[in-house]
């Protein structure tokens, strides 16, 4: 018998026409590093007493859909993440360069079909309504990216075979640190030595009676984008923007060339007053958590891609 492995376990996934339909027709093969999506029930203790010491059967609780993903911050693939998380993008430019927006501000998101295989075994598990909670994206001087995605499912079936039709997989070129930049009001931020940025939708799941035990669906709350800089103390750039309380416009991203960048635009953040910790003989290094807010006008996070996929 074969034993299922993560080196042929396959993610598919696809748009749903109405969310909690499984998508029809041939899904994408998406790469990834880690994934725990899949539906989970626990076991309740029976609390019925005047049956004596041993325990009687234990009832079963209610089926929750979830997960994190792990995925590559490739050029291409992670515009399928952020449709999920923003909503359609803005598309302008012509083939093969393309500019995908994905702006923050959208009343409605799209919700999608994620299948986990494992042809080994084989075993197919779909997991409808999947809507995206969260992506965390991740700065250093060195190394791969990865985002990590939070995702809620309406729940999962499974079979023996793929429901994924003949999945389609596109070339797969991922950003590396190394290509990444922060600046602040369009100047580069100098002696950063990492940071991190979550754009959250803040789903609230809506649990209702139902046999199935399925959830209706999310509701929207209310966006956020938070993060975190950590910068040695050479200049007191980020303190004096902190010291001062007014917004300041953030872009982080990464670039393999001018047709190849994914790039996250923040018109309004917000720093806080950060102290020095003076921890040994080595450098002094400052954290700020930083708060995305509204500004005057425009939505108050916008995530471009440039590659040159047509459409998403």
């Amino acid at each position: 018998m074969a034993r299922a492995t993560g080196a042929n376990a396959k993610l598919y996934a696809k748009l749903e026409a109405a969310y909690g339909d499984p998508a029809n027709g041939d899904y994408a093969q998406l790469p990834f590093i880690t994934c725990d999506l899949g539906a989970e029930q626990p076991l309740e203790a029976n609390d019925v007493l005047g049956l004596g010491r041993e325990p009687p059967q234990p009832s079963r609780g209610a089926v929750t859909a979830s997960g994190t993903i792990v995925v590559p911050v490739d050029l291409r693939d992670i515009g399928f993440w952020l449709s999920l998380l923003l909503g359609p993008p803005t598309t302008t430019g012509t083939a093969p360069n393309f500019a995908h927006a994905f702006a923050s501000g959208a009343v409605a998101l799209p919700s999608a079909t994620l299948e986990v295989g494992y042809p080994e075994v084989p075993r197919y598990f779909q997991n409808a309504g999947v809507m995206v909670d969260s992506i965390k994206f991740p700065w250093a001087p060195s190394g791969k990216v990865n985002a990590t995605v939070a995702v809620i499912a309406q729940g999962e079936s499974d079979g023996a075979a793929t429901n994924a039709g003949t999945p389609t997989a596109n070339v797969l070129t991922r950003f590396q640190q190394s290509m990444g930049s922060i600046k602040l009001g369009g100047s580069p931020l100098g002696a950063i030595t990492g940071g991190e940025l979550t754009i959250a939708n803040a789903l609230d799941p809506v649990r209702t009676i139902r046999a199935d035990g399925k959830i209706d669906g999310c509701d929207l709350g209310v966006a956020a984008v938070t993060g975190q800089i950590n910068a040695r103390f050479a200049d007191t750039t980020l303190l004096d923007a902190a010291t001062a309380g007014n917004s300041v416009a953030l872009s982080l991203g990464w670039a393999i060339d001018a047709n190849k960048s994914l790039t996250i635009d923040l018109p309004a953040v917000y720093l806080p007053r950060s102290k020095r910790q003076i921890t040994g003989p080595k450098g002094i290094e400052m954290r700020f958590n930083f708060q995305a807010a509204k500004p005057a006008a425009g939505p108050f996070c916008t995530v471009t891609l440039k590659n040159d996929v047509a459409t998403y």
